[in-house]
């Protein structure tokens, strides 16, 4: 029953109370003055009218507080994969055309089918598929993809499309055709959202700064020299519908489904960690994928776009009083009735002062510090950021985003294979046992060799378990007659490492050694002890809790030289 009820919607705004509403409101509107510009910015982004940017963040928030569980969590439009969606569908279709419109909301509908499904499977563990430095290139890579496609709105130059790398090319062709009202507007914009950003992160620079450029557009008649203008943009609300891209359309989008899906589960997973209640409450990861699945799912049904959690906005939520997904829901309205109602007061607002407010957004996703902790901590895997990066922007960004994602998968299994059995020594005076230390060598029992192997036991590190545990015994030159498993880091065994291991325990035999396991905390690796017969090899009366159990019941009498040393 409390499963059952636990599912019920609208649990994000559980606890809520009247006396809540004025933190609510204040966090709403602010968060509605971040979201107006930044929705609109994004929607350009990635090809779309600006006011569908509108239509999209308040799908998101709707669906959201109906379906998710985060208090906080703001989802909507998001930089981060417009330009992946927009660079595979470029593939595919004029951006623009009804053809790529179609497109995209059917891939919003297969991108939140996709979240919804992995959290009502409790597929959680997906969102770590990335490693931070493989994330930090992708969004690097990411940033440098948003600044050259906003290059040209900044410049007042004609838009380009392409390869990122032939757009800078054109770019650096024109600059001498660059306006320069248009390159002061949106450096103007820029500068404001980044002090203001500096100064509180509660001030709404976006909506400052377009509010500032759009009024010196209309008092100093920028229209009439060359400043390019929105324009009156439709008034009216969207009219709910099923896509319609044919099932080749759909079959063509799956790979590109697949990537944005787990980037927005990756990005998801890492907002309703970062904010939680204080109260304690647990995160609930799987919850929030159902409810930023199921915005997307809306926002195709209604035209639009996929969408994505943001940490900026969520930070806003919670900085300004917000107490539940009540502040998501007012500034849905806000947005909603602006987008709605509101097209002829955004006809004058410069294209240059959106290409300001990303061009802040781009500045802001490069995380500066990380690639400079992971450049002098860990060179290694700053090389992963460097691969990811220049993927990302030399090669068509849905590929891009694959290596990245590849490059995490097989650096995870590089470290699991690296993973050696490695000999334990007594600390002196203790009954821990521990790798020995430079300068403080342990306590040795003699005949006996105790080892632990670090990581969970798998197809990936079986072989090297099974040569490096062969080899400290081998060491020992027909001196070791006690093995002692230390396996309380093994939480794991799948078929290839239990035939290892058995290899491994028959070798000890054959050398002359009793085999014994200690430690082995982990209910799993339990379970595939006694489903691989491992029990039954080496006998449950050689299962120990501990290391000094097993050697005090199983250690072997004096050695032959001891007795001759003794006499």
């Amino acid at each position: 029953m409390t499963n059952l009820a636990s599912w019920l919607p609208f649990q994000s705004l559980r606890g809520w109370t009247p006396a809540n509403i004025n933190g609510d409101l204040i966090a709403g509107f602010t968060l509605a003055a971040i979201a107006i510009p930044e929705q609109m910015a994004t929607a350009r982004l990635g090809g779309f009218a600006p006011e569908i940017g509108f239509f999209v963040f308040a799908a998101g928030s709707v669906a959201f507080a109906a379906f998710g569980a985060n208090r906080y969590l703001s989802a909507g439009a998001d930089s981060t994969i417009t330009p992946l969606f927009a660079g595979g569908l470029a593939l595919l279709a004029a951006s623009g055309s009804p053809q790529y419109l179609a497109m995209a909301a059917t891939l919003a509908v297969m991108v939140g089918a996709l979240v919804v499904l992995c959290g009502l499977l409790r597929l959680g563990w997906i969102a770590d598929l990335l490693s931070v430095p493989v994330t930090t290139g992708f969004l690097a890579g990411i940033s440098i993809h948003i600044i050259v496609s906003q290059l040209p709105g900044l410049l007042g130059l004609p838009a380009e499309s392409g390869e990122t790398l032939r757009r800078v090319g054109e770019i650096a062709a024109n600059l001498h055709l660059t306006n320069p009202w248009s390159l002061i507007l949106g450096l103007g914009v820029f500068l404001i959202v980044f002090v203001c950003e500096r100064i509180s992160a509660r001030i709404p620079g976006a909506l400052i700064g377009l509010v500032l450029a759009t009024l010196a557009v209309i008092t100093l008649g920028l229209a009439n020299r060359g400043v390019a203008v929105l324009g009156a943009l439709p008034n009216g609300l969207p009219q709910a519908s099923l896509p319609l891209a044919g099932l080749d359309d759909v079959q063509a989008l799956v790979p590109l489904a697949l990537l944005i899906a787990i980037v927005v589960m990756v990005q998801t997973a890492a907002t309703t960690r970062s904010f939680v209640p204080p109260n304690g409450e647990a995160p609930d990861v799987n919850r929030d994928f159902v409810g930023v699945g199921a915005g997307s799912v809306a926002s195709g049904l209604f035209g639009g776009f996929p969408v994505n959690a943001s940490p900026p906005r969520t930070a806003i939520a919670v900085q300004t009083g917000g107490h539940s997904q009540v502040a998501g829901l007012v500034a849905a309205v806000i947005v909603l009735a602006l987008g709605a109602f509101g097209g002829g007061l955004l006809a004058s607002v410069p294209q240059a002062a959106l290409a300001g407010v990303l061009l802040f957004v781009a500045q802001r996703i490069l995380r500066w510090q990380v690639f400079a902790d992971v450049f002098r901590q860990a060179p290694i895997e700053f090389v992963l950021i460097l691969i990811t990066m220049a993927a990302i922007v030399a090669l068509p960004i849905q590929i891009g985003v694959a290596i990245g994602i590849g490059l995490s998968l097989l650096h995870g299994v590089w470290s699991a294979t690296r993973t050696q059995p490695i000999e334990l020594n007594q600390v002196p005076g203790t009954s821990v046992w521990w790798p020995p230390t430079r300068g403080a060598p342990g306590d040795q029992t003699p005949g006996v060799l105790v080892a632990a192997f670090q990581a969970p036991l798998s197809f990936v590190n079986a072989d090297r378990f099974k040569r490096g545990f062969c080899e400290l015994v081998d060491a020992g030159k027909g001196d070791v007659k006690l093995v002692v498993l230390e396996a309380s880091n093994i939480v794991e065994i799948d078929y290839t490492a239990a035939q290892a291991l058995i290899q491994t325990v028959t070798h000890c035999r054959n050398a002359g050694a009793i085999f014994a396991i200690a430690r082995m905390e982990s209910v799993r690796a339990q379970e595939a002890l006694a489903r691989f017969g491992i029990i039954d090899l080496v006998g449950p009366q050689r299962i120990f809790h501990s290391v000094d159990a097993a050697i005090t019941t199983l250690r072997p009498g004096p050695l032959p030289q001891e007795q001759e040393s003794s006499a």
